[in-house]
C-alpha cells in the first residue's frame, strides 16, 4: 500500500521514481506556474512532468530556479515531439530541454509519441544521450504493446516508463499489464479522463463511502493498481486534494466496480493513427 506521496517506485533502471506528480500541461503563464510549483512542492509532489510540446520547459525551469529548490530532491521528467525526432534531432532536442529547464541533467525522458520513419533512430539517441549523463531514464508514451514488440527487435535496453493515457472509462487493461510483466512502470495522463468520470455515479457512491472526493476516488484507484499519476491542476485547494490519498483504501469489491466502467474511451489520440501520420491530430 502507498502510504505517502513522496514514496517511489523503482525502475528496472535501478532509478526511484515518485508514484505520484505534478503535470504541468497548459500551464504556460510565469506567475500561475511559480505558484502552482510552490503549492505543489510544499504538499509533498516532487516530480515535476513537463514536454517540449507543452512550451513551458522554460517556464517550469524558471519556477523551480524561484523556489531555490535542490535539485537532487526533485525529479524532472519531459518529452521528445514528433518534429524533433530522429537520431540528431533527438540529441539536439534533450540538449535544448537542459538549457531551459537550467539543469544538467534530467531525470526521465519519453519519446512523447512513435511515428515510423524514426522509430529506432529517436530510441538510439535516447539510448547515448542516457549513455552521456545527461538523462538518468528513458522511457516512451502513447506505445501500444506492438510498438513496444517492435522496439525490443532493435533496443539495447527498454522504456522504463510507458506514459499512457488511463482512466476509469480507458482502463486498458491487457497493455498495463503486458507492462507490468516487462518491467515497464505505466504512468497515467489524463488520469480523471480530462474530467469524463467526475460526474460517473458509480465512483460517486464510493466517494460517498469514503468522505472523498470522485477525483481521489480514481487516483487512489490508479496508485492501487501500480500506476503512476500525474494530476494537474492550477488551484491550490486542488493540488492539496490531489495529493491526500493515503489515507483510505479502496476494497477489491470498490476496485472491481471501477475496473467495469471501462468502454475504451480515448480523450486524446490514437497513438496507432499517430504512429502512421507522424503528428498528432
Amino acid at each position: 500500500m502507498v502510504q505517502s506521496i513522496k514514496d517511489t517506485t523503482t525502475l528496472a533502471d535501478g532509478t526511484k521514481m515518485p508514484m505520484e506528480g505534478f503535470g504541468t500541461y497548459k500551464i504556460t503563464e510565469q506567475d500561475q506556474m511559480n505558484q502552482a510549483v510552490k503549492a505543489a512542492f510544499e504538499d509533498g509532489y516532487r516530480l515535476f512532468d513537463t514536454a517540449q510540446f507543452y512550451n513551458n520547459e522554460q517556464v517550469l525551469g524558471n519556477a523551480i530556479k524561484k523556489l531555490g529548490i535542490n535539485r537532487e530532491h526533485i525529479f524532472i521528467t519531459t518529452k521528445i515531439p514528433e518534429p524533433k525526432q530522429g537520431y540528431e534531432s533527438t540529441l539536439k532536442a534533450v540538449d535544448e530541454s537542459l538549457t531551459r529547464l537550467q539543469t544538467d541533467y534530467l531525470n526521465l525522458v519519453l519519446i512523447h509519441w512513435p511515428i515510423h520513419s524514426q522509430f529506432f533512430n529517436t530510441w538510439r539517441a535516447l539510448e547515448d544521450a542516457k549513455k552521456a549523463g545527461k538523462i538518468k531514464s528513458i522511457g516512451v508514451s502513447n506505445y501500444h504493446r506492438t510498438h513496444l514488440e517492435l522496439l525490443k527487435t532493435q533496443a539495447k535496453e527498454m522504456p522504463v516508463v510507458n506514459q499512457i493515457e488511463n482512466h476509469p472509462y480507458l482502463t486498458q487493461e491487457p497493455l498495463v499489464k503486458f507492462d507490468q510483466q516487462s518491467n515497464i512502470q505505466n504512468q497515467a495522463w489524463s488520469p480523471l479522463g480530462r474530467g469524463l468520470v467526475l460526474h460517473d455515479e458509480t465512483i460517486q457512491k464510493i466517494a460517498k463511502q469514503h468522505n472523498k472526493s470522485i477525483a481521489q476516488v480514481v487516483l487512489r484507484w490508479h496508485l492501487q493498481r501500480g500506476i503512476a499519476i500525474i494530476p494537474k491542476s492550477t488551484h491550490p485547494a486542488r493540488i492539496k486534494a490531489n495529493a491526500d490519498l493515503y489515507d483510505f483504501n479502496l476494497s477489491d469489491d470498490e476496485m472491481k466496480s471501477i475496473n467495469k466502467l471501462n468502454r475504451n474511451h480515448r480523450t486524446g489520440d490514437d497513438p496507432e493513427l499517430v504512429y502512421e501520420i507522424e503528428h498528432q491530430y
